[in-house]
């Protein structure tokens, strides 16, 4: 089911509070000609929060994996604005979701920033989070990849707040999430850079003012690519 919602920037705020209406969880078939699954496991990046489907940093992988002959199908999704790791965990369970892919993406741990939790419990949660992916990736760490935090301090949201403090604590969450990846064998990729160039490039910020636009998850996507490529084809 393919859907998108566009908030206004006074609105915006449900980004981080996660008060956005179902449904909670989007699912897309596949291509039932694709010769790879893949899942896609996240919140309001992942879900494109103010862009087109099409737009989805996890769609335009699929679409540039395709382009580069890895048919690679289009990204069944389990993700909401405003869910943190513990909503992210409650929504696949409730989801019965127990079919198994070819690839896993996760990107997931800003509002566990927004909201003042702490790195230990983002630490714990993510852990669980990344044992999941793995389950789902037919227990192959290697089919597993997960997304840096960007830095939503950036964007003009977060104007009036302390930006420094909003980088640091990102920054540290990131450092968190490299640690478990590194320890459950699972890629890292690190998006976090591309974001700040927001600072000095506005086409990278989406319509609401809050979160990024179709041509940053499409670079997104880029930096992704070769490492999927690998993956898929070893």
């Amino acid at each position: 089911m393919a859907f998108f919602l566009k908030f206004t920037l006074l609105a915006a705020v449900t980004f981080m509070l996660g008060s956005c209406p179902k449904p909670a969880r989007t699912s897309m078939t596949p291509p039932s000609r694709a010769t790879y699954t893949y899942l896609a496991l996240g919140d309001s990046y992942t879900i494109g929060e103010s862009v087109e489907e099409k737009d989805r940093w996890s769609v335009q992988l699929s679409q540039q994996a395709r382009q580069k002959g890895i048919n690679l199908g289009t990204p069944d999704i389990i993700a909401r604005t405003g869910w943190t790791t513990a909503e992210l965990a409650e929504a696949i369970e409730e989801s019965g979701n127990t079919q198994t892919y070819d690839l896993v993406s996760l990107l997931i741990g800003v509002n566990n920033q927004y909201r003042g939790q702490s790195l230990d419990r983002y630490r714990t949660e993510l852990r669980e989070l990344l044992q999941t992916a793995i389950r789902f990736a037919r227990n192959d760490p290697k089919r597993v990849f997960m997304l840096s935090i960007p830095d939503w301090g950036v964007t003009p949201y977060a104007e009036g707040r302390d930006r420094a403090k909003i980088a640091t604590e990102i920054d540290a969450f990131n450092l968190a999430g490299a640690e478990e990846c590194r320890k459950a064998g699972i890629l890292f990729i690190d998006v976090t850079p591309s974001s700040r160039l927001a600072t000095e490039d506005a086409s990278l910020v989406a319509s609401d003012g809050l979160h990024f636009s179709g041509k940053l998850y499409g670079q997104w996507a880029q930096m992704a690519l070769p490492e999927v490529e690998k993956m898929l084809k070893k």
